[in-house]
């Protein structure tokens, strides 16, 4: 049976959120999950969740990170906080991925430190899925690289790429660079020189693309540093909760209304689960050594339930390890093609 490791204190909403998760996912999936965090806390919430008897064990951490402390003093000052031990666990082969809804760039200073990324990583990216009018976009990177260089965009766009090949099943994906117009020269100078190297490079690769086209199907992976993309994905998830709601209220607005709410109950239930981010679980670190799957500050139980299947589907599939052969190959050409 797979362990992953949860962070158990990480989350806007700890550790309830994360107890909650490891309980549904043990239940479900068939997965060992071992609880990091204070075991004076997590023990009898998990008793409390219904965990007793399920595959869940408990590992103390006697600290935990802020989501507003520096990914700095986490790596220096915090060597037993839940994310770090958490991530030892995956380093030692204890467990074979893990699971936090903590602080994103101390959870992947973190990881990047003790698992050790592969190599022609220097960064690695976090990729989300998203549902669009013709299946599914891979965007990244949403939030691990506020500011890159030209080499770590053609590096995402490898590895996304990849993921889309292997996780999402597309066979040729086709990669967009996300600008501010399709044109060639349009964008900053960052995007104007990945433009011309993902051109040369041996990638599906169909130019520029915009915001809306997230949505609409044009491309299977998009790629942009971490600030644009965390922008674009929290507004993402803002839009859809409004449209939701306001879906909600006009639906209720009168009997007739209600009345068409209630002949398209199963329609509208269907399109809320494909719109609810908690149903995709959390965003894959790619680029590690290891599996780590980080999840969104204000994760639900079913965020953190579905993160863990993620996390077993990664591991299950050895999607680290085909990365790793494959990202070798086309990353000699890219770098080739950035140095001339």
């Amino acid at each position: 049976m797979l362990k992953i490791a949860v962070d158990g204190m990480g989350s806007d909403n700890s550790p309830l959120s994360e107890v909650e998760g490891a309980v549904a996912a043990a239940r479900e999936y068939g997965v060992h999950v071992v609880l990091v965090g204070k075991e004076d806390i997590l023990a009898p919430l998990v008793r409390e969740k219904g965990g007793s008897g399920l595959s869940i064990e408990i590992h103390n951490a006697t600290q935990s990170v802020a989501m507003d402390e520096k990914p700095t003093v986490a790596l220096r000052k915090k060597k037993d906080s839940s994310a770090r031990v958490a991530a030892d666990l995956v380093h030692d082969g204890t467990a074979v991925g893990l699971v936090s809804a903590g602080n994103t760039g101390a959870v992947m200073a973190i990881c990047k430190m003790v698992i050790g990324v592969v190599p022609g990583v220097d960064r690695p990216a976090l990729a989300t899925v998203l549902p669009s009018l013709k299946g599914h976009a891979v965007l990244l990177d949403v939030g691990a690289n506020v500011s890159c260089k030209p080499h770590h965009l053609v590096q995402f766009a490898v590895m996304g790429h990849l993921f889309s090949r292997k996780i999402v099943g597309v066979a040729n994906p086709r990669v967009g660079l996300m600008s501010v117009g399709e044109e060639e020269s349009k964008g900053t100078d960052l995007t104007k020189v990945v433009h011309k190297a993902l051109k040369e490079l041996q990638l599906n690769f169909i130019g520029n693309v915009e915001g809306r086209d997230i949505y609409n199907g044009r491309a299977d992976v998009i790629v942009c540093d971490g600030f644009t993309g965390n922008v674009a994905l929290k507004t993402s998830e803002g839009l859809i909760e409004a449209v939701l709601k306001l879906l909600r209220d006009e639906l209720s607005s009168n009997l007739q209304a209600k009345l068409g709410a209630l002949l398209s109950q199963q329609s509208f239930k269907r399109l809320k689960k494909r719109l609810d981010y908690s149903e995709y679980g959390g965003a894959p670190l790619l680029g590690l050594k290891g599996v780590s799957i980080i999840c969104h500050g204000r994760s639900s139980s079913n965020a953190i339930k579905n993160a863990i299947r993620v996390a077993k589907e990664f591991a299950e599939n050895q999607i680290n390890a085909k990365l790793e052969a494959e990202l070798g190959q086309l990353q000699i050409h890219a770098d080739g093609i950035l140095s001339s």
